[in-house]
Order: C-alpha cells, then sequence, then structure tokens
C-alpha cells in the first residue's frame, strides 16, 4: 500500500518502511508524527483519489533524523555593473520513517 501526501508545500510518494526527508517539522527524535494531508491511496484493492484530499486517512511515521542538508551556493550577478553576491544556505530537514498508513 502507497500514499501521496502533502507536506511542507511538496508532495511525497511514502510506503511503509521507508524513511524520507520532510521539510523541518517541530518533533523530537523518536517521536511519532502524523501526516493527515493524504491526497491518494493506492493498493491490492484499488487506488482513491481525493478531493482534494481524503478525509479519515492518516499516515504515522516516527522521526529518525533532524538535520541540515549540504550547503548550497546562490550567486547574483549584472553583467558590466560590478555587481555580485555571493550568499550560502542550507535547509533544515526531518527524517521520518513511515510506519503505516491508515485507512
Amino acid at each position: 500500500m502507497y500514499a501521496i501526501v502533502r507536506t511542507g508545500g511538496k508532495q511525497y510518494r511514502v510506503e511503509p518502511g521507508e524513511v524520507i526527508r520532510l521539510e523541518r517539522l517541530d518533533a523530537e527524535i523518536g517521536a511519532s508524527v502524523t501526516l493527515d494531508d493524504v491526497l491518494l491511496v493506492g493498493g491490492d484493492d484499488g487506488v482513491q483519489v481525493g478531493a482534494p484530499r481524503l478525509e479519515n486517512v492518516a499516515v504515522v511515521g516516527t522521526v529518525v533524523d533532524q538535520g541540515r542538508d549540504r550547503k548550497i551556493r546562490v550567486f547574483k550577478h549584472k553583467r558590466r555593473k560590478h555587481y555580485r553576491r555571493t550568499r550560502g544556505h542550507r535547509q533544515s530537514f526531518t527524517a521520518v520513517k513511515i510506519e503505516r498508513v491508515e485507512a
């Protein structure tokens, strides 16, 4: 069974046993999180599509890591104007292990 959930402005396809990296959630390592913005559920018995989301369906997972991703470089310039700016950015993430899809 799989599901498509929306969190942090992005959509993720998840299955039980899988570890995904989400936008940062306020949760401790080892805490249980419930993602209830489920857009689609699929499995052996067919596919259920929400309009826009499914009611009474949730994805339950456990937080396994909190961290920050690698640094990216943001460089802006305007040619022939001697304008150059360099900034760095590190995105925070939460790694969640998917336990089950509750339908």
